[in-house]
C-alpha cells in the first residue's frame, strides 16, 4: 500500500508540474484554448468568472488568506500577474494587491454593471477577466487590485523553476536597500504628487529640515522663525528610479530662479533646496540641473541650495496627501497661488 501511494503521490507532482509547464508555455507561446477547451479544462467557478466575468464569493475562495511567498499568475493562460510581495490584507475577503508584477501589463476597462462605473482589470494575453482596481489600497501605490483566486493558479517560490518560471526567482532573493532624499520645492502640499506618480518611490512624507527647533510645528515653521523649510521625504527603490530622475522630476516642479520663496509663498521656509548625504549625488545633482536649465527657456539666476543632509521631522497628519484628502481646497490653493502657470512659462520663456 505504502509503495502505490508513492507512486500517485509522484504522479500527482509530475501531473502538478507538466501542468505548469504548459501554462507557461501557453503565455509565451500566446496559444489560448478555445472556449470549449476551457470548459473541460476548468471548473465551473474558474469558467465562470474568466470568461463570463463571475465573482467568486468572498472569504470562500482559494487565495484570500494565502501568505505564501510566490506569484500568481493566469489560470487560462500562465502569464504572470501578481507577486506574494505586493499582496496584502484588504479586508474584503478577496486576493488583493496593490501593482501587478513589475513589467506586466493589464488591460482596464469601464464596467458600468450595478449602477456604477468600476475599472475591470482583464489579462493581456488570454483576455481572462480578472477582477476589478479600485483607488482605495494603500502606498506606495494608493490601488487595491481586488481579485478572484478563481482566475488565478498561485506558484510558489519553491516551485517557480520547475513550473518555467525561475525568471522570478529573483523577486524573492534580491533585498533591495531604500533610500530617501529631502526636498524643499515650496508648499510641500504640491510636491508631494509629483514623486508619488513616479514609478520606483515607495513613499513621500511632508515635513520639515534644515532649522534649529527640534520637533517644530507648521505654525512656528510657517512663520519663518525656526531655519526649517518645507520639504518632502522622498523614499525610493534604487534598483527601479535612480537619483537623477528624481531631480528630473524636481527641476520640472520648482521654480529654480526664485531665492526668495517658490510661487506666492516667501521666505526662507518656502525656498528650493535640495538636502544632499553623499558627494557623489551632488555630482548627479549637477548634472540634473544641467539637462533642466537646457529645457527652461527663460533666464534668471539659479538659486537651487545644495544642503547638507538634515534630520527630517515629520509634518502633521493633517498635511499628508493633502491633495488627496482635500483635492478641492488643494486645487483652489493650487491654482491661486500661480504654480502651474509659473512652470509653464519657465517651460516657454515667458
Amino acid at each position: 500500500m505504502k509503495a502505490i501511494g508513492f507512486l500517485f503521490l509522484s504522479f500527482t507532482i509530475i501531473f502538478t508540474m507538466m501542468i505548469s509547464g504548459e501554462m507557461a508555455m501557453a503565455w509565451k507561446a500566446k496559444t489560448i484554448p478555445s472556449k470549449e477547451e476551457l470548459k473541460k479544462q476548468l471548473s465551473t467557478m474558474q469558467y465562470e468568472v474568466t470568461q463570463n466575468e463571475g465573482t467568486e464569493p468572498p472569504f470562500k475562495n482559494e487565495y484570500w488568506n494565502n501568505h505564501e511567498e510566490g506569484i500568481y499568475v493566469d489560470i487560462v493562460s500562465g502569464e504572470p500577474l501578481f507577486s506574494s510581495k505586493d499582496k496584502y490584507d484588504s479586508g474584503t475577503g478577496w486576493p488583493s494587491f496593490t501593482r501587478p508584477i513589475e513589467g506586466v501589463t493589464l488591460v482596464e476597462k469601464k464596467d458600468r454593471k450595478f449602477f456604477s462605473v468600476r475599472t475591470e482589470i482583464r489579462s493581456k494575453v488570454a483576455d481572462s477577466h480578472l477582477g476589478h482596481v479600485f483607488d482605495d489600497g494603500p502606498k506606495p501605490t494608493g490601488l487595491r487590485y481586488c481579485m478572484n483566486s478563481a482566475s488565478m493558479k498561485f506558484i510558489a517560490k519553491k516551485d517557480l523553476k520547475a513550473a518555467g518560471y525561475e525568471e522570478y526567482e529573483k523577486l524573492f532573493t534580491e533585498t533591495s536597500k531604500n533610500k530617501s532624499i529631502i526636498l524643499a520645492g515650496g508648499c510641500f502640499w504640491c510636491m508631494e504628487p509629483p514623486f508619488e506618480k513616479l514609478k520606483g518611490v515607495i513613499d513621500v512624507v511632508s515635513g520639515y529640515a534644515g532649522g534649529v527647533k527640534k520637533n517644530p510645528t507648521y505654525e512656528e515653521v510657517s512663520a519663518g522663525n525656526t531655519g526649517h523649510r518645507e520639504v518632502v521625504q522622498v523614499t525610493y527603490d534604487p534598483k527601479i528610479v535612480g537619483l537623477a530622475e528624481i531631480f528630473d522630476v524636481y527641476f520640472l516642479n520648482v521654480d529654480p530662479f526664485d531665492g526668495v520663496g517658490q510661487f506666492c509663498d516667501k521666505g526662507i521656509q518656502y525656498t528650493a533646496a535640495v538636502f544632499i548625504e553623499a558627494a557623489e549625488d551632488i555630482k548627479t545633482f549637477e548634472q540634473a540641473k544641467e539637462r533642466a536649465l537646457a529645457k527652461i527657456k527663460a533666464k534668471g539666476t539659479f538659486s537651487v541650495s545644495v544642503l547638507p543632509m538634515a534630520e527630517f521631522y515629520p509634518a502633521e497628519e493633517y498635511h499628508q496627501d493633502y491633495h488627496s484628502k482635500n483635492p478641492i481646497r488643494y486645487k483652489y490653493y493650487r491654482n491661486g497661488c500661480g504654480r502651474d502657470k509659473r512652470l509653464k512659462a519657465l517651460l516657454e520663456g515667458k
